[in-house]
């Protein structure tokens, strides 16, 4: 039995996909595949089952070989880490994701300095929309992402960071620069930029659903889910917009 078996058997276990840990661990599904093959005709039992064309589910013998090749990483990681602190340095992987706005405006200071603080931390950061930071936290992929707090389901651990304020973007000399509290009944007699009503973008549903309740009729101009984008033809007269 091999290391490189045991950790990529945990892989394929907790993602329940070949293709997923092959993505992860930068293996190929065929080599995952043999590992696995080889695990089983070792220890003489299956440790997959598979359901319908895609999906694994362990087998009883596989829930125990997975609790066993879990706790064993977790005794490596702490091992590590003992050792790495005898050393005077912190080492290790750490696995982030956030939307693009946040890692543009947000995050490149941060990065900065955390990696002048733990040069030996080896840092994998994802430009995601927030529904896929939250779909990647809760598989594990990543150690933690970024999105709106309100967005977090509750079975995951929310921190709050940074608070986020929502800002009217228009181009020089519009009439509602002259106002002091701009209200949505304002904003929506102005032709509107705003993100795709998509999964990718929660924001863009979440502001079409304030006007709808107010029952406000509106006009959207462009849709883009890349505020710099939208910066730049709200300058260019086309309409206005929120952002974050």
């Amino acid at each position: 039995m091999e290391w490189q078996q045991i950790l990529g058997f945990y892989h394929v276990a907790k993602l329940g996909s070949f293709t997923k840990a092959g993505e992860l661990t930068f293996r190929t599904q065929s080599a995952l595949s043999q590992q696995v093959k080889a695990l089983e005709e070792e220890l003489a039992c299956r440790l997959f089952e598979r359901i319908g064309k895609k999906r694994l589910r362990l087998t009883p013998a596989g829930e125990v070989f997975f609790r066993f090749s879990e706790a064993i990483l977790e005794r490596s990681a702490r091992l590590q880490e003992e050792l790495n602190a005898l050393q005077g340095f912190q080492s290790g992987h750490l696995r982030i994701a956030a939307p693009f706005t946040t890692l543009y405006h947000l995050f490149r200071q941060v990065v900065t300095e955390y990696r002048q603080q733990f040069p030996q931390v080896q840092l994998t950061i994802l430009d995601r929309s927030q529904p896929e930071v939250i779909d990647l936290v809760k598989s594990g992929e990543i150690d933690f992402g970024v999105a709106l707090e309100s967005l977090a389901p509750k079975d995951l651990v929310a921190r709050r960071w940074q608070k986020v304020e929502t800002f009217l973007l228009t181009p020089t000399g519009h009439p509602l620069t002259k106002v002091k509290r701009v209200t949505m009944k304002q904003i929506a007699k102005y032709p509107l930029i705003l993100p795709p009503k998509t999964p990718r973008s929660p924001r863009g549903r979440k502001i079409e659903e304030d006007l709808r309740k107010l029952g406000l009729d509106y006009h959207i101009i462009m849709e883009s889910s890349n505020v710099e984008l939208s910066s730049l033809y709200v300058e260019m007269g086309l309409g206005i917009s929120l952002a974050t």
